[in-house]
């Protein structure tokens, strides 16, 4: 083989093995940024990690919503129609939220299967559902959609 096409071989070779480890570390660094979608009979089942950041996405049961008079702490309970999934949150509401609609939940499921949020995102209109509850969902008579959800 002559020398110039062995040092572009060599060359070509060094490359392919530098960007296939470059993609291996971005990947690996996306994984922990990744949250996994459950739906509240996943939960039921016991399929859903602890040390993840997941979502859950359901219905609001409509009487489930409980505030704290001293603070912000919101307790409400999720069900895709089959089972339910109580939630603590801590933050400000979306002015959307409501019993009866749509949610998606994103946090961390705690030992005792409480599911301690970070972030919840309503439903942002009539005719709209987070794909991901459109497909979890099962028809559930107190949700305010009824079988859309």
């Amino acid at each position: 083989m002559h020398p110039v096409r062995k040092q572009r071989l060599i060359l070509v070779l060094v490359l392919v093995a530098l960007s296939s480890a470059a993609v291996g570390f971005v990947t690996y660094a996306m994984r922990e940024n990744m949250d996994y979608f459950y739906a509240p009979s996943a939960f039921a089942a016991g399929e859903v990690p602890f040390e993840k950041r997941i979502r859950a996405g359901g219905c609001v049961v409509p009487g489930s919503v409980q505030r704290a008079e001293d603070s912000l702490d919101v307790q409400f309970v999720i069900t895709d129609g089959e089972a339910e999934l109580a939630v603590v949150f801590d933050k400000i509401l979306p002015d959307l939220f409501a019993e009866g609609e749509a949610a998606v939940i994103s946090g961390q499921l705690m030992p005792s299967g409480v599911l301690r949020a970070d972030q919840v995102l309503a439903k942002h209109d009539e005719n709209y559902t987070p794909p991901e509850v459109a497909e979890s969902m099962v028809s559930h008579e107190g949700c305010t959609d009824g079988a859309k959800i």
